[in-house]
């Protein structure tokens, strides 16, 4: 009797013993670090399309509807405070609607490498982080202001 009592125990004893040892390798193991670094990789955000007018002779002749896409490491991404994307807008605005060299009228050749890089580079120091790891252009054209007030 007092042998079927101690098996019984020692079963018992055994399999939670069994039982605690899984769950603590499943939550420490190596499958949970292999899965975060490969969450941890870079992020795209896209801004909200932008209307930037085209402002010559005192009066807008027309706007040039743009949208980015940003990339922000994941890791990073969950510790900031603030999301750059208010940045990002901001900046392509600014360069687009005060760079001189830009001929609305001629978008094939505007250098499109030179204005993302220093958003870039501008977001970042802004932040004062290496937030933005690139930025790429998904939509850039100019629209007439006849072809923007026309009702399909």
């Amino acid at each position: 009797m007092i042998r079927v009592v101690l098996a019984g125990l020692w079963a018992c004893i055994l399999t939670a013993g069994t039982s605690y040892g899984v769950a603590y390798w499943k939550e420490n193991g190596t499958t949970l670090a292999q899965k975060e670094e490969y969450l941890d990789g870079l992020q795209y955000h896209k801004t909200r399309p932008l209307s930037i007018p085209m402002v010559e002779n005192g009066s807008v002749q027309g706007y040039i509807v743009a949208r980015f896409v940003y990339t922000v490491e994941a890791r990073t991404m969950r510790q900031l405070t603030i999301p750059p994307e208010p940045f990002v807008v901001d900046e392509v605005f600014r360069r687009i609607y005060a760079d001189e060299r830009l001929d609305f009228r001629k978008l094939a050749r505007y250098d499109l490498t030179i204005l993302t890089a220093a958003v870039k580079q501008r977001v970042n120091e802004r932040m004062q982080a290496d937030v933005i790891q690139d930025v790429l252009v998904e939509d850039f054209n100019y629209v007439s202001k006849e072809e923007f007030q026309q009702k399909p």
